[in-house]
């Protein structure tokens, strides 16, 4: 392990598991602008563990598995008729992502909409029901939090 980077600070990783992972990297990167990083697929040629950037931040996906300590623990949208979270995202120009979200099949669930804190915001799910919220909203951490 001495040779594994380390980090002076925490970083957050959004994780999200997805019936078809391979289909679902391809759709990211169209919807949305994802890029992906790496992939790793098991024996089955299934992806067990994809990392997507997006500028410079990553999320983490993979074919949902049952059978593991992770799948026991989070399910997809399809398997608890909805979802329980989601990840918001800031851009500079929600429009313009809306647009291309709208375009690749995203179903809106909110329009582009001006919020009374300034952010311009929209919401959206993907096809297999994870929500996404994107927006301009981009509140800065303290120093020292």
């Amino acid at each position: 392990m001495a040779d594994m980077p380390t980090t002076q600070s925490p970083i957050l990783y959004p994780t999200m598991t997805y019936r078809d992972a391979a289909k679902m990297i391809d759709w990211l990167e169209n919807a949305f602008g994802f890029r992906k990083h790496v992939a790793y697929s098991g024996e089955d040629g299934k992806v067990i563990h994809a990392e997507l950037a997006f500028g410079d931040n990553l999320l983490m996906l993979g074919t949902a598995k049952p059978d593991t300590a992770f799948g026991k623990l989070v399910k997809s949208p399809q398997d608890i008729g909805g979802t329980t979270q989601a990840v918001y995202i800031a851009v500079p120009d929600a429009d313009a992502l809306f647009a291309k979200a709208k375009a690749a099949g995203a179903e809106i669930v909110m329009e582009l909409t001006d919020q009374p804190y300034g952010s311009r915001d929209f919401i959206c799910k993907d096809p297999e029901g994870q929500v996404w919220c994107f927006g301009t909203y981009a509140p800065k951490v303290p120093a020292g939090d």
